[in-house]
């Protein structure tokens, strides 16, 4: 009776154990990547003040700040969130590397050439966002009723507001690889993709109302083009999948 009992116990031993060196990998690459961020964290900051001036460029002159740490507050914050941009190559080969072991053949080649499309698209709609939708939304909002309010804009609202649109700008450029990767997988076909298309379109509406800082239909317009012309390169790419 014990020889019986014996076979679950050490297989439910051995899943344990198992378990715990999955759990202690994750800790390990955890405590890398932490350790990353910090370097790259101290590294950005010493030329934060670089980093500023350039994000202050489109608005064109100091910024307001009403607290006396304010300004410390926000030297820190950039530091910290160009830190984590700068540390993200070797955040994301610290995930690779830790789900490797459970992926196919075919999904690791995937993976190796999908690391390089991300940054490049990414790169392409910070680049977007940087030299067009940028100065568009900026010269509006500075120019609004100008017989009625003076403008003078805070840094801790201003720094954000310009960091966010390039973050979510450059991540909704990731979209073709996206759908590419989950048609591969499946998920998706170019039919379903076509036949949803009005959709599509409500969704990108409603995403460009979220990533767009002004309400006048312009910026609107000029988040929305490249979102559209992305989702149709996506169902070209899903024929290609």
């Amino acid at each position: 009776m014990s020889s019986t009992h014996s076979l679950p116990d050490s297989a439910h031993q051995a899943g344990q154990m198992h378990l715990m060196d999955h759990l202690e990998e994750l800790r390990d690459r955890v405590v890398k990547s932490a350790i990353a961020v910090l370097v790259c964290t101290l590294i950005t900051a010493t030329f934060t003040t670089q980093i500023i001036e350039i994000l202050l460029k489109p608005y064109g002159s100091k910024m307001l700040i009403l607290h006396p740490t304010e300004g410390l507050t926000i030297y820190f914050w950039v530091a910290f969130s160009f830190g984590v941009a700068l540390s993200l190559p070797f955040l994301l080969y610290q995930f690779i590397m830790f789900i490797l072991p459970g992926l196919e053949s075919h999904e690791k080649r995937y993976i190796f050439w999908g690391v390089p499309a991300a940054a490049l698209l990414f790169l392409i709609g910070v680049t977007f966002a940087w030299e067009i939708m940028l100065p568009t939304a900026i010269g509006f909002l500075s120019t609004w009723q100008p017989e009625i309010f003076t403008q003078q804009w805070q840094a801790n609202e201003y720094i954000p507001f310009v960091t966010s649109l390039l973050l979510w700008l450059g991540l909704s450029f990731e979209t073709p690889l996206i759908i590419f990767i989950m048609a591969k997988l499946g998920l998706v076909t170019p039919q379903f993709l076509i036949k949803q298309w009005r959709f599509a379109v409500v969704l990108i509406a409603i995403l460009a109302a979220f990533i767009t800082p002004t309400i006048d239909p312009l910026n609107m317009f000029l988040v929305m083009i490249p979102l559209l012309l992305l989702y149709g390169i996506s169902i070209l790419l899903s024929f290609l999948a």
